[in-house]
């Protein structure tokens, strides 16, 4: 049985999770922008629901693809040396 992504590459995990709460933060400029008494439950759960959006997006197979090509240090998987070379 092979090894989740997970622990095989906890560091990888970690920078996936925290580009998707990245994302879901940056939804929230507008909010913060027009709005002066921002209820924190309304931040939690939209930080929430757009981080298991990403989440949800990046597993699909097609975007997985998409990031092990385009910005591979996002991948769940380091992308092997020669498979690099026979993308381009």
């Amino acid at each position: 049985m092979s090894e989740v992504t997970q622990v095989a590459y906890p560091w990888r995990a970690t920078v996936r999770t925290g580009f998707q709460v990245g994302v879901a933060l940056l939804t929230l400029i507008p909010v913060v922008l027009v709005t002066s008494g921002l209820s924190l439950t309304v931040v939690g759960g939209q930080v929430i629901a757009v981080t298991t959006a990403v989440a949800k997006v990046m597993a699909l197979p097609q975007v997985n693809a998409f990031i092990d090509r385009f910005v591979p240090w996002l991948a769940a998987e380091p992308v092997p040396v020669m498979a690099k070379h026979r993308a381009v």
